[in-house]
C-alpha cells in the first residue's frame, strides 16, 4: 500500500465553515497554501499573489471549481476556523509515512516561541515540538497555553508518539518523573539533563560518578598490576 499524498492528508481536516456559499473546496485551498509554503511564500498575501501568478491550470489542478485561487482575506478566514489539532494530525501522518523507522529513533523534545505571534497584550504562541534530528523532520508538535508549561504540554505530546524502542532527549524543563515514566511505560528510553530544577537528583547523580571515580581508582591502586614492583 502506498503512502498517503500531503494532499491526501490535508483532505481528512474537517471544514468548520458553513455548507452554504463555499465558493473553493477546503481540500483545495489547503493545497494552494502547502504549495505556496512550499515555494517560499511565507505571508497570506504571497500565497494568494502565487494561486493567481499561475491561474486557472493550476486551479484546476488542485480542484478549485471555478479555476479561481482564493483571496487574502478568504484565506485568512478558512485558516483561522481551522482545527490546529486536526491539521497537526494530517501533516504528522504525511510525515511519518515518509520516514524509515530508524529515522527516528532518537526524539528531541523542544519549545520555540514563534518571532512576530505577539498581539497586544495577547501573549505570542509557543509551540512544543518533537524533532526527529537524523530525519529534520518535526514529527508532532503541540502548542503551550499560557496557562500550562512545557513539562505538561510534554505529556501531551508523548502521549501520540510511539516511543517503544526510541530515545526522548530533553533539557533539564522536561527532567520530571511522570515524564520519565511515560516514556518508560511506553517502551522507550530517555536521557534528560539534570541542573537546579531536580537539586536532590543532582545531587544523588553527582554522588553516584563520584563513588564510580573512587571505586576506579581503588580497583586500580590495589590490582597487582597496579602495584610498582619492589
Amino acid at each position: 500500500m502506498s503512502s498517503p499524498t500531503l494532499f491526501d492528508c490535508l483532505a481528512t481536516i474537517p471544514d468548520a465553515r458553513s455548507r452554504h456559499g463555499i465558493r473553493h473546496p477546503l481540500s483545495a485551498l489547503l493545497g494552494v497554501v502547502a504549495l505556496a509554503v512550499l515555494m517560499g511564500r511565507t505571508s497570506l498575501a504571497g500565497i494568494a499573489r502565487f494561486g493567481r501568478q499561475f491561474g486557472p491550470k493550476l486551479a484546476f489542478a488542485l480542484g478549485f471549481r471555478r479555476g479561481l485561487t482564493p483571496s487574502t482575506s478568504t484565506l485568512s478566514r478558512t485558516l483561522a476556523a481551522l482545527d490546529p489539532v486536526a491539521v497537526e494530525d494530517a501533516l504528522a501522518r504525511w510525515v511519518k509515512a515518509r520516514l524509515p523507522p530508524t529515522d527516528w529513533e532518537h526524539l528531541s523534545l523542544d519549545g520555540k516561541t514563534l518571532c512576530g505571534s505577539r498581539d497586544g497584550e495577547v501573549p505570542a504562541v509557543h509551540l512544543l515540538a518533537a524533532y526527529a534530528p537524523h530525519a529534520q523532520a518535526v514529527l508532532a508538535q503541540v502548542r503551550v497555553d499560557a496557562a500550562t508549561n512545557e513539562h505538561k504540554a510534554a505529556l501531551q505530546l508523548l502521549g501520540v508518539l510511539p516511543l517503544a524502542g526510541r530515545v526522548v532527549v530533553g533539557d533539564a524543563a522536561f527532567c520530571q518523573r511522570d515524564l520519565a515514566e511515560r516514556v518508560v511505560q511506553s517502551g522507550g528510553d530517555y536521557v534528560l539533563i539534570v541542573k537546579g530544577n531536580q537539586e536532590g537528583l543532582r545531587v544523588d547523580v553527582e554522588g553516584g560518578f563520584a563513588f564510580e571515580d573512587a571505586a576506579r581508582g581503588i580497583a586500580v591502586a590495589t590490582s597487582p598490576c597496579g602495584r610498582s614492583s619492589a
